[in-house]
Protein backbone atom coordinates (compact mmCIF):
# COMPACT_ATOMS: atom_id res chain seq x y z
CA UNK A 1 0.00 0.00 0.00
CA UNK A 2 1.28 3.46 -0.94
CA UNK A 3 2.52 5.87 1.72
CA UNK A 4 1.17 8.99 0.00
CA UNK A 5 -1.90 9.84 -2.05
CA UNK A 6 -3.43 12.62 -4.10
CA UNK A 7 -6.21 14.61 -2.44
CA UNK A 8 -8.42 17.48 -3.61
CA UNK A 9 -8.29 20.12 -0.89
CA UNK A 10 -9.55 23.49 0.19
CA UNK A 11 -6.26 25.32 0.65
CA UNK A 12 -8.04 28.30 2.17
CA UNK A 13 -11.28 30.18 1.55
CA UNK A 14 -11.69 30.57 -2.20
CA UNK A 15 -8.71 28.37 -3.16
CA UNK A 16 -8.61 24.67 -4.03
CA UNK A 17 -6.15 22.25 -5.60
CA UNK A 18 -4.80 18.71 -5.73
CA UNK A 19 -1.99 18.03 -3.26
CA UNK A 20 0.02 15.08 -1.98
CA UNK A 21 -0.90 13.81 1.50
CA UNK A 22 0.04 10.81 3.63
CA UNK A 23 -2.35 7.87 3.37
CA UNK A 24 -4.32 7.87 6.65
CA UNK A 25 -3.84 5.20 9.29
CA UNK A 26 -6.81 3.49 10.96
CA UNK A 27 -7.22 3.33 14.72
CA UNK A 28 -8.55 0.10 16.27
CA UNK A 29 -12.18 1.06 15.57
CA UNK A 30 -11.59 2.66 12.19
CA UNK A 31 -11.05 1.80 8.54
CA UNK A 32 -9.22 3.23 5.55
CA UNK A 33 -11.02 3.00 2.22
CA UNK A 34 -9.46 3.02 -1.25
CA UNK A 35 -11.80 5.27 -3.19
CA UNK A 36 -13.28 3.94 -6.42
CA UNK A 37 -16.13 6.38 -7.16
CA UNK A 38 -17.05 9.76 -5.72
CA UNK A 39 -19.14 12.84 -6.48
CA UNK A 40 -18.71 16.56 -5.99
CA UNK A 41 -21.50 18.23 -4.01
CA UNK A 42 -22.70 21.82 -4.07
CA UNK A 43 -22.01 21.78 -0.33
CA UNK A 44 -18.30 21.54 -1.18
CA UNK A 45 -18.57 24.82 -3.08
CA UNK A 46 -20.31 26.45 -0.08
CA UNK A 47 -17.49 25.25 2.17
CA UNK A 48 -14.82 26.70 -0.12
CA UNK A 49 -16.75 29.98 -0.22
CA UNK A 50 -16.44 30.20 3.56
CA UNK A 51 -19.88 29.04 4.74
CA UNK A 52 -18.43 27.16 7.73
CA UNK A 53 -15.38 29.31 8.23
CA UNK A 54 -11.72 29.06 7.29
CA UNK A 55 -10.16 25.68 6.60
CA UNK A 56 -6.55 25.00 5.57
CA UNK A 57 -5.58 22.09 3.30
CA UNK A 58 -8.76 20.23 4.26
CA UNK A 59 -9.62 17.41 1.85
CA UNK A 60 -13.05 18.04 0.35
CA UNK A 61 -15.82 15.58 -0.41
CA UNK A 62 -18.33 13.46 1.48
CA UNK A 63 -19.86 11.27 -1.24
CA UNK A 64 -17.74 8.22 -2.02
CA UNK A 65 -17.63 4.44 -2.15
CA UNK A 66 -14.67 2.12 -2.36
CA UNK A 67 -12.80 -0.92 -1.12
CA UNK A 68 -11.48 -1.52 2.39
CA UNK A 69 -7.71 -1.07 2.27
CA UNK A 70 -6.92 -1.19 6.01
CA UNK A 71 -9.09 -2.27 8.91
CA UNK A 72 -8.76 -1.56 12.62
CA UNK A 73 -8.26 -4.61 14.82
CA UNK A 74 -11.51 -4.11 16.76
CA UNK A 75 -13.76 -3.97 13.67
CA UNK A 76 -15.73 -7.18 13.11
CA UNK A 77 -17.72 -8.50 10.17
CA UNK A 78 -15.57 -6.93 7.44
CA UNK A 79 -12.31 -7.76 5.71
CA UNK A 80 -9.84 -5.95 3.54
CA UNK A 81 -11.02 -5.97 -0.08
CA UNK A 82 -14.73 -5.63 0.75
CA UNK A 83 -16.66 -3.10 -1.35
CA UNK A 84 -18.35 -0.61 0.97
CA UNK A 85 -20.38 2.57 0.98
CA UNK A 86 -20.00 5.20 3.68
CA UNK A 87 -22.62 7.84 4.38
CA UNK A 88 -21.69 11.52 4.29
CA UNK A 89 -22.54 11.57 8.01
CA UNK A 90 -20.46 9.29 10.25
CA UNK A 91 -21.73 9.40 13.85
CA UNK A 92 -20.04 7.69 16.78
CA UNK A 93 -23.37 6.17 17.98
CA UNK A 94 -22.14 6.49 21.57
CA UNK A 95 -22.45 10.15 22.59
CA UNK A 96 -25.48 11.73 24.26
CA UNK A 97 -26.98 13.10 21.03
CA UNK A 98 -26.55 9.74 19.29
CA UNK A 99 -28.16 7.91 22.20
CA UNK A 100 -31.02 10.44 22.20
CA UNK A 101 -31.78 9.53 18.58
CA UNK A 102 -30.10 12.52 16.91
CA UNK A 103 -27.00 10.84 15.53
CA UNK A 104 -26.52 13.45 12.80
CA UNK A 105 -25.80 15.92 15.60
CA UNK A 106 -23.17 13.58 17.07
CA UNK A 107 -21.22 15.36 19.79
CA UNK A 108 -22.84 18.74 19.08
CA UNK A 109 -24.58 20.82 16.42
CA UNK A 110 -23.90 19.26 12.96
CA UNK A 111 -21.28 17.06 14.65
CA UNK A 112 -22.10 13.95 12.63
CA UNK A 113 -20.85 15.81 9.56
CA UNK A 114 -17.16 15.04 9.85
CA UNK A 115 -15.95 14.62 6.24
CA UNK A 116 -14.68 17.96 4.89
CA UNK A 117 -15.78 19.73 8.03
CA UNK A 118 -13.74 18.58 11.04
CA UNK A 119 -11.65 15.93 9.27
CA UNK A 120 -10.41 15.20 5.76
CA UNK A 121 -13.11 14.25 3.28
CA UNK A 122 -13.10 11.58 0.60
CA UNK A 123 -12.22 13.34 -2.66
CA UNK A 124 -8.90 11.55 -2.33
CA UNK A 125 -7.37 8.23 -3.32
CA UNK A 126 -7.90 6.97 0.24
CA UNK A 127 -10.09 8.16 3.11
CA UNK A 128 -10.44 7.43 6.81
CA UNK A 129 -13.70 6.23 8.40
CA UNK A 130 -14.31 6.63 12.13
CA UNK A 131 -16.49 4.14 14.07
CA UNK A 132 -16.23 1.76 11.14
CA UNK A 133 -18.38 -0.99 12.66
CA UNK A 134 -21.39 1.34 12.55
CA UNK A 135 -20.56 3.31 9.41
CA UNK A 136 -19.42 0.76 6.79
CA UNK A 137 -22.17 -0.74 4.63
CA UNK A 138 -21.38 -3.65 2.26
CA UNK A 139 -22.32 -2.96 -1.36
CA UNK A 140 -24.31 -5.88 -2.80
CA UNK A 141 -22.53 -7.76 -5.58
CA UNK A 142 -25.00 -6.75 -8.29
CA UNK A 143 -24.97 -3.05 -7.44
CA UNK A 144 -22.58 -0.82 -9.41
CA UNK A 145 -20.52 1.79 -7.57
CA UNK A 146 -22.01 4.60 -9.64
CA UNK A 147 -25.45 3.72 -8.28
CA UNK A 148 -24.41 2.96 -4.70
CA UNK A 149 -22.64 6.31 -4.35
CA UNK A 150 -26.02 8.08 -4.52
CA UNK A 151 -26.96 6.54 -1.18
CA UNK A 152 -24.17 8.40 0.58
CA UNK A 153 -25.89 11.79 0.44
CA UNK A 154 -28.38 12.65 -2.31
CA UNK A 155 -30.83 9.84 -1.59
CA UNK A 156 -30.33 9.91 2.17
CA UNK A 157 -30.74 13.68 2.37
CA UNK A 158 -33.61 14.01 -0.10
CA UNK A 159 -35.54 11.16 1.48
CA UNK A 160 -34.96 12.64 4.94
CA UNK A 161 -36.67 15.81 3.73
CA UNK A 162 -39.74 13.76 2.84
CA UNK A 163 -39.55 11.75 6.07
CA UNK A 164 -39.44 14.94 8.14
CA UNK A 165 -42.29 16.51 6.16
CA UNK A 166 -44.97 14.44 7.92
CA UNK A 167 -46.74 13.70 4.63
CA UNK A 168 -50.22 12.21 5.11
CA UNK A 169 -51.26 9.41 2.76
CA UNK A 170 -52.82 11.16 -0.23
CA UNK A 171 -51.60 14.53 1.04
CA UNK A 172 -50.21 17.48 -0.89
CA UNK A 173 -46.51 18.38 -1.06
CA UNK A 174 -44.56 21.24 -2.65
CA UNK A 175 -40.83 20.75 -3.18
CA UNK A 176 -39.05 24.06 -3.71
CA UNK A 177 -36.00 23.58 -6.00
CA UNK A 178 -35.22 20.54 -8.10
CA UNK A 179 -31.50 20.16 -7.75
CA UNK A 180 -30.22 16.68 -6.88
CA UNK A 181 -31.51 16.79 -3.29
CA UNK A 182 -34.82 18.35 -4.33
CA UNK A 183 -35.32 15.70 -7.00
CA UNK A 184 -34.70 12.96 -4.46
CA UNK A 185 -37.15 14.72 -2.12
CA UNK A 186 -39.69 14.56 -4.95
CA UNK A 187 -39.08 10.82 -5.24
CA UNK A 188 -39.31 10.49 -1.46
CA UNK A 189 -42.59 12.42 -1.28
CA UNK A 190 -44.20 10.06 -3.79
CA UNK A 191 -42.82 7.02 -1.93
CA UNK A 192 -44.21 8.37 1.36
CA UNK A 193 -47.72 8.38 -0.12
CA UNK A 194 -48.29 11.93 -1.32
CA UNK A 195 -51.32 12.28 -3.58
CA UNK A 196 -50.15 15.50 -5.21
CA UNK A 197 -46.49 16.45 -5.59
CA UNK A 198 -45.77 19.97 -6.84
CA UNK A 199 -42.22 20.78 -7.93
CA UNK A 200 -41.06 24.41 -8.02
CA UNK A 201 -38.28 24.91 -10.56
CA UNK A 202 -37.35 27.06 -13.57
CA UNK A 203 -34.49 25.20 -15.30
CA UNK A 204 -35.93 23.16 -18.21
CA UNK A 205 -33.77 20.07 -17.67
CA UNK A 206 -34.63 20.00 -13.97
CA UNK A 207 -38.31 20.50 -14.71
CA UNK A 208 -38.21 17.47 -17.01
CA UNK A 209 -36.44 15.39 -14.36
CA UNK A 210 -38.98 16.48 -11.75
CA UNK A 211 -41.76 15.03 -13.88
CA UNK A 212 -39.70 11.90 -14.52
CA UNK A 213 -39.18 11.43 -10.78
CA UNK A 214 -42.85 11.77 -9.94
CA UNK A 215 -43.97 15.41 -9.79
CA UNK A 216 -47.63 15.80 -10.75
CA UNK A 217 -47.25 19.51 -11.48
CA UNK A 218 -44.30 21.81 -12.04
CA UNK A 219 -44.43 25.48 -11.12
CA UNK A 220 -41.96 27.82 -12.81
CA UNK A 221 -41.25 30.66 -10.38
CA UNK A 222 -40.00 32.89 -13.21
CA UNK A 223 -43.48 32.91 -14.70
CA UNK A 224 -45.34 34.17 -11.64
CA UNK A 225 -45.66 33.97 -7.87
CA UNK A 226 -44.98 30.32 -6.94
CA UNK A 227 -46.97 30.62 -3.69
CA UNK A 228 -50.02 31.78 -5.63
CA UNK A 229 -49.56 28.89 -8.07
CA UNK A 230 -49.31 26.34 -5.23
CA UNK A 231 -52.44 27.77 -3.60
CA UNK A 232 -54.29 27.58 -6.92
CA UNK A 233 -53.28 23.92 -7.35
CA UNK A 234 -54.59 23.10 -3.86
CA UNK A 235 -57.92 24.93 -4.08
CA UNK A 236 -56.60 27.84 -2.05
CA UNK A 237 -55.78 25.68 0.98
CA UNK A 238 -52.03 25.33 0.70
CA UNK A 239 -50.03 22.11 0.97
CA UNK A 240 -49.82 19.69 3.85
CA UNK A 241 -46.04 19.68 3.51
CA UNK A 242 -43.51 22.02 1.94
CA UNK A 243 -39.89 21.03 1.40
CA UNK A 244 -37.15 23.66 1.11
CA UNK A 245 -34.31 22.12 -0.89
CA UNK A 246 -32.37 25.18 -2.04
CA UNK A 247 -31.02 26.97 1.02
CA UNK A 248 -32.55 30.32 0.07
CA UNK A 249 -34.30 32.77 2.37
CA UNK A 250 -36.81 33.47 -0.39
CA UNK A 251 -37.73 29.84 -0.95
CA UNK A 252 -37.95 29.19 2.80
CA UNK A 253 -40.36 32.12 3.12
CA UNK A 254 -42.39 30.73 0.22
CA UNK A 255 -42.58 27.34 1.96
CA UNK A 256 -44.10 28.92 5.07
CA UNK A 257 -46.59 30.89 2.99
CA UNK A 258 -47.61 27.88 0.90
CA UNK A 259 -48.22 25.53 3.85
CA UNK A 260 -51.70 25.17 5.29
CA UNK A 261 -52.43 25.33 9.06
CA UNK A 262 -51.33 22.08 10.69
CA UNK A 263 -48.78 21.48 7.96
CA UNK A 264 -45.03 20.96 8.09
CA UNK A 265 -42.16 22.89 6.54
CA UNK A 266 -39.21 20.52 6.09
CA UNK A 267 -35.95 22.38 5.52
CA UNK A 268 -33.12 20.43 3.93
CA UNK A 269 -31.44 23.30 2.06
CA UNK A 270 -27.97 24.46 3.07
CA UNK A 271 -28.34 28.13 4.08
CA UNK A 272 -24.77 29.18 3.41
CA UNK A 273 -25.22 32.96 3.53
CA UNK A 274 -26.56 35.60 5.90
CA UNK A 275 -26.99 35.80 9.66
CA UNK A 276 -30.62 34.67 9.86
CA UNK A 277 -33.46 33.12 7.88
CA UNK A 278 -36.68 35.19 8.03
CA UNK A 279 -40.06 33.67 8.84
CA UNK A 280 -43.03 35.58 7.32
CA UNK A 281 -44.92 36.77 10.39
CA UNK A 282 -48.50 36.91 9.09
CA UNK A 283 -48.41 33.61 7.19
CA UNK A 284 -46.82 32.02 10.26
CA UNK A 285 -49.99 33.00 12.08
CA UNK A 286 -48.01 35.59 14.06
CA UNK A 287 -46.38 32.60 15.72
CA UNK A 288 -49.61 30.68 16.31
CA UNK A 289 -50.48 29.18 12.93
CA UNK A 290 -49.97 25.51 13.86
CA UNK A 291 -47.20 25.25 11.29
CA UNK A 292 -44.25 23.02 12.20
CA UNK A 293 -40.75 23.87 10.95
CA UNK A 294 -38.53 20.80 10.89
CA UNK A 295 -34.83 20.80 10.07
CA UNK A 296 -32.38 17.97 9.73
CA UNK A 297 -29.00 16.75 8.57
CA UNK A 298 -28.62 13.70 6.34
CA UNK A 299 -28.96 10.54 8.50
CA UNK A 300 -25.86 8.36 8.56
CA UNK A 301 -24.86 4.89 9.62
CA UNK A 302 -24.77 1.45 8.06
CA UNK A 303 -28.44 0.60 8.63
CA UNK A 304 -29.56 3.69 6.72
CA UNK A 305 -27.21 2.79 3.87
CA UNK A 306 -28.42 -0.81 3.70
CA UNK A 307 -32.02 0.32 3.40
CA UNK A 308 -31.23 2.80 0.66
CA UNK A 309 -29.23 0.23 -1.31
CA UNK A 310 -32.17 -2.16 -0.99
CA UNK A 311 -34.29 0.41 -2.86
CA UNK A 312 -31.72 0.39 -5.65
CA UNK A 313 -31.54 -3.40 -5.76
CA UNK A 314 -35.32 -3.77 -6.06
CA UNK A 315 -35.64 -1.04 -8.68
CA UNK A 316 -37.78 1.23 -6.51
CA UNK A 317 -35.44 4.14 -7.31
CA UNK A 318 -32.94 4.88 -10.07
CA UNK A 319 -31.03 8.09 -9.26
CA UNK A 320 -28.52 7.75 -12.11
CA UNK A 321 -30.30 10.25 -14.42
CA UNK A 322 -28.80 12.85 -12.05
CA UNK A 323 -25.32 11.96 -13.36
CA UNK A 324 -24.86 14.59 -16.03
CA UNK A 325 -21.06 14.59 -16.25
CA UNK A 326 -18.20 12.13 -15.69
CA UNK A 327 -14.58 12.92 -14.89
CA UNK A 328 -11.41 11.05 -13.96
CA UNK A 329 -9.98 12.12 -10.62
CA UNK A 330 -7.27 13.98 -12.53
CA UNK A 331 -9.99 16.43 -13.64
CA UNK A 332 -11.68 16.84 -10.26
CA UNK A 333 -10.92 20.57 -10.09
CA UNK A 334 -12.75 21.11 -13.38
CA UNK A 335 -15.75 19.22 -11.99
CA UNK A 336 -15.65 21.41 -8.89
CA UNK A 337 -15.52 24.62 -10.92
CA UNK A 338 -18.50 23.49 -12.97
CA UNK A 339 -20.45 22.86 -9.78
CA UNK A 340 -19.60 26.39 -8.66
CA UNK A 341 -20.96 27.96 -11.85
CA UNK A 342 -23.51 25.27 -12.80
CA UNK A 343 -21.95 25.34 -16.26
CA UNK A 344 -23.54 23.16 -18.93
CA UNK A 345 -26.57 22.49 -16.66
CA UNK A 346 -24.47 20.21 -14.48
CA UNK A 347 -26.34 18.31 -11.78
CA UNK A 348 -23.98 15.66 -10.40
CA UNK A 349 -20.45 14.98 -11.67
CA UNK A 350 -19.24 11.42 -11.15
CA UNK A 351 -15.54 11.11 -10.32
CA UNK A 352 -13.78 7.83 -11.23
CA UNK A 353 -10.54 6.74 -9.57
CA UNK A 354 -8.98 4.62 -12.30
CA UNK A 355 -5.83 2.67 -11.48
Amino acid sequence: MARTMKAFVMKRIGEVGVVEKPVPEPGPNDAVIRTTTAMVCTSDTHTVAGAIGERHNLTLGHEAVGVIARLGGAVRGFKEGDRVAVNAITPCFQCTNCLRGFSSQCGGLLGGWKFANVKDGNLAEYFHVNSAQANLAPIPDGLADERAVYCTDMMSTGFMAAEHANIPIGGTVAVFAQGPVGLMATVGARMRGAGLVIAVESVPRRKDLARRFGADAVVDFTEGDPVRAVLDLTGGEGVDSAIEALGSAGSFEACVKATRPGGTISNVGYHGHGESVPVPRIEWGVGMGDKTIRTGLCPGGAERMKRLMRLLETGRVDPTPLTTHRFPFADVERAFRMMQTKEDNILKPLISFER
